[in-house]
């Protein structure tokens, strides 16, 4: 969810009924803290606690020293990622790609529990391609090593994003470890929530991207397995007041950096949320707002597009 799960995005997915959420990944290398993408991924100012703050990296020291930089910045919750499948990262032996040397991933894990006094966090994938689903015993590595949360997305690194995910893998994590398990991959609605957790045995769930376009699903599947009712349909007035608010959010947070920044940033939300509420007619206004160059012009377009809605 880098990209996407920043300040403003994360205060809209906890006002909806998050319990739980993470920063955009971040590598914490000196030489990058002084960057503009380092410094509003690390802007936590405002954010109710828990902070989790997920690093990543390719070897055990260099994460223990980012773990320990994360502190420092406020994190309250260390979360390892070892499930990114983008190649940008699995290049550089991060992400999902780090499943395939186990004993790297020990090193790695003992390493970072051993370097600050906060909780560390895993999320992994359920191994690195469908002949090599080794999620099972990396979770038992994990909970030897200290880690006291696992989150699995239901596919391997060579799946990406591609078919449909699994939850039998999640499953045999859950029978096989004592530490809470938490189940990721097409949640899309709150009936999947409920049929992931029966099935898998899982402590709770994680939704990704269901919630671009849509951050009310979280209320809706929060609501669901708390009260076994459906919520009540969320009206479009009030989805739209939301979606100005954190438009508006999204230029704020951003401002320090220059306009354009939060007009890019704001552009794909905008697609999201045009695409979840009007598919029929997302195209032709995402030509037009795709041609825009001016805050102010991307946000009276989009006001005027949502009122006729």
């Amino acid at each position: 969810m880098a990209g996407t799960s920043d300040k403003p995005f994360r205060l809209l997915c906890k006002s909806q009924g998050a319990a739980l959420t993470t920063s955009e990944m971040v590598v914490l290398q000196d030489h990058l803290l002084d960057t503009n993408k380092s410094k509003y991924r690390l802007d936590f100012e405002g954010e109710t606690a828990p902070i989790s703050v997920q690093i990543a990296g390719s070897s055990a020291l260099e994460l223990a020293e980012s773990a320990k930089k994360a502190v420092e910045f406020g994190a309250h919750i260390i979360d390892i990622n070892m499930g990114c499948p983008a190649k940008k990262v699995c290049n550089k032996a991060a992400g999902s790609a780090l499943m395939q040397d186990e004993q790297l991933v020990q090193d790695i894990l003992e390493s970072v529990v051993n370097a600050v006094n906060i909780p560390v966090t895993l999320k992994i994938r359920t191994g690195w391609d469908v002949s090599h689903k080794n999620a099972p015993i990396i979770a038992q590595i994990a909970q030897k090593s200290g880690i006291q949360m696992i989150s699995i997305h239901g596919r391997t690194k060579e799946d990406k994003y591609k078919g449909e995910a699994e939850y039998h893998t999640i499953k045999d994590v859950v029978r096989q470890v004592n530490i809470p398990v938490i189940a990721n991959g097409d949640i899309t609605s709150a009936d999947k929530a409920k049929q992931v957790l029966e099935y898998t045995g899982a402590s709770g769930i994680m939704v990704g991207r269901a919630t671009q376009g849509n951050p009310w699903i979280i209320h809706e599947i929060d609501h669901f397995l708390k009260t076994g009712q459906y919520a009540q349909t969320i009206p479009l007035e009030f989805k739209k007041q939301v979606i100005l608010s954190h438009i508006q959010q999204i230029y704020q947070f951003y401002q320090f950096y220059g306009d354009f920044l939060g007009l890019r940033l704001a552009r794909k939300h905008i697609f999201w949320y045009a695409t979840h509420l009007d598919k029929k007619h997302v195209q032709q206004f995402w030509q037009s707002i795709n041609r825009i160059n001016n805050q102010k012009q991307q946000f009276n377009l989009l006001e005027n597009y949502l009122q006729q809605l």
